[in-house]
């Protein structure tokens, strides 16, 4: 629903307004934890606050435009887009939606079709290669067991409850920045600009902890203090880069024929190292202590080169033509034109280049 112009720190109010869920969260746990014996009540029965405020939200929330085009409610369909647009010239972009639907419908198998050559660039960037390195940079591990890290340094129980509101509120910052930043100066350069610092960071603490750490003492209050600093740099690049680029990069790319195939996968995948992430990190923190953020830095480092080589800038680009992106790219082109030469494009007896023109003109 959002223009193409704002699409970007649009998306990111879900990472915004997820971060903000988790920091309050904490912050409730924190103080309702003082309250024995029902405190844990306390903080449970206010989940339904939330819960509430959703179920009054759907009751007045419309149909997006794609939708009620594929339900072949037009009409329906062009008042909602002036309504969201704000306009009645929505001439252009409604017929885009058509277009788009009709060549959707005509797919009948999603999934087999988001495993065609033609859709080969969203395949590996957006329903693999971004969901998988999002989870393999380590972030999500850092978040579930900040507590043990924290508490392993010396810092005590009570600081690593702080600890949890302290990555929370740098991830609130990060997507902050992130919405005022990311279609002024797009995805790919918050990815680099994110993959140095947050590669920095871990190599700063895995230097930090292999001098200091593990010699029958207590860390050091200032080294304990840098460790602090850079573990919230590398949270808060994670969260203007990664966390929300994870999910809006990936909502962008997928053409409508696979847009709902395309979504799932991200999710299985994204949730599927999520849990292996999770069973795997405490293990590899015992066995291979500092050098564990070592493994994160090398892979932080793989993750940059994907980016940098393989996904094209996508701001301000409609979504309906996002394939003009994979046409023009120096390594995905060779896919996509093939697969039309070999009649595996649209379907509707159009080349790209014809179609093109009429978007021009």
């Amino acid at each position: 629903m959002a223009p193409a112009n704002v699409r970007g720190a649009t998306n990111q109010l879900f990472q915004l307004t997820t971060c903000l869920g988790i920091l309050v969260a904490d912050l409730i746990n924190y103080f309702t934890e003082r309250l024995h014996p029902w405190g844990w009540r306390l903080s449970l029965g206010l989940a339904t606050v939330p819960a509430i405020l959703m179920f009054v939200g759907g009751l007045f929330l419309p149909e997006t435009s794609n939708s009620l085009v594929e339900q072949g409610r037009l009409e329906e369909a062009r008042a909602v887009l002036e309504r969201v647009r704000g306009t009645k010239r929505v001439d252009a972009e409604f017929a885009d939606l058509v277009e788009a639907s009709e060549a959707a419908r005509a797919v009948k198998r999603p999934f087999r079709n988001l495993f065609a050559r033609k859709n080969r660039p969203q395949l590996v960037i957006g329903a693999v290669g971004i969901p998988m390195f999002q989870q393999l940079s380590g972030m999500n591990s850092i978040l579930f067991y900040a507590p043990v890290i924290f508490q392993s340094l010396g810092f005590g129980s009570g600081a690593a409850l702080y600890s949890l509101i302290i990555t929370g509120s740098m991830l609130v910052v990060g997507a902050l920045v992130s919405m005022a930043l990311v279609d002024r100066l797009g995805r790919r350069f918050l990815f680099s600009e994110a993959g140095f610092q947050m590669i920095t960071s871990l190599i700063v603490i895995a230097t930090i902890l292999a001098l200091k750490f593990g010699t029958g003492v207590l860390l050091p209050k200032a080294d304990a203090s840098v460790l602090v600093v850079f573990i919230c740099l590398f949270v808060v690049a994670y969260g203007w880069s990664w966390g929300p680029l994870g999910w809006l990069v990936p909502s962008e790319i997928f053409p409508l024929e696979t847009r709902s195939a395309g979504q799932s996968m991200v999710v299985c995948v994204n949730l599927f190292f999520t849990a292996a992430m999770a069973q795997c990190f405490l293990a590899s923190l015992c066995h291979l202590c500092y050098g564990v953020f070592i493994l994160f830095a090398g892979l932080i480092v793989v993750m940059s080169i994907f980016i940098a080589l393989l996904l094209p800038e996508t701001k301000k680009v409609p979504i309906e033509e996002m394939h003009f992106l994979w046409e023009r790219h120096w390594f995905w082109k060779s896919f996509v034109r093939s697969s039309e030469e070999s009649g595996g494009g649209s379907g509707q007896g159009e080349s790209s280049d014809e179609i093109k023109l009429v978007r021009e003109v």
